[in-house]
């Protein structure tokens, strides 16, 4: 099962139809794999307090992903999303909301399951993925070589 809660309105003023948007992604990025997750789209000073609170990091950034305990199963974890920060990455590198936050969900979803690109190993094999699952669903490469502001999201 996935839940979306949508906190701050300027999600579905950009696009009203984020909730789908979230949830299809979350499908996709979730394969066969089995789990509930909890995807909260909210604002930039929401997640800029998680951000300081759980990895000690100043303002808000796009993604987090707080994958849950073992004890916790079937639930997967919950990722939270910052809309300011989304909009101005989309704006910037010419994508549409609907693309980045599909891309953000499918990047989240994949630390939910262990993923991770710390090591430029484990970042080429979850960028593959994500390429992967991202073109199943008619999204565009956001790892594009010839796109200057491509980046870690």
């Amino acid at each position: 099962m996935i839940e979306v809660e949508i906190e701050d309105a300027a999600w579905t003023d950009a696009l009203p139809g984020a909730a789908a948007v979230v949830e299809r992604a979350a499908m996709a990025a979730l394969g066969s794999a089995t789990g509930d997750l909890v995807i909260l789209l909210t604002d930039d000073a929401a997640v800029g307090e998680l951000n300081h609170r759980f990895r000690h990091k100043d303002g808000p950034t796009n993604v987090l992903s707080f994958p849950a305990a073992e004890s916790a199963a079937p639930h997967l974890g919950d990722l939270v999303l910052a809309f300011g920060v989304c909009a101005a990455e989309a704006k910037t590198q010419g994508k549409t909301m609907a693309d980045h936050l599909s891309h953000l969900t499918v990047h989240g979803v994949l630390h939910l399951l262990g993923r991770d690109h710390e090591a430029d190993d484990e970042a080429e094999a979850m960028e593959g993925e994500e390429r992967s699952i991202l073109a199943s669903l008619g999204v565009a490469d956001p790892y594009r070589r010839d796109d200057p502001s491509h980046g870690d999201a």
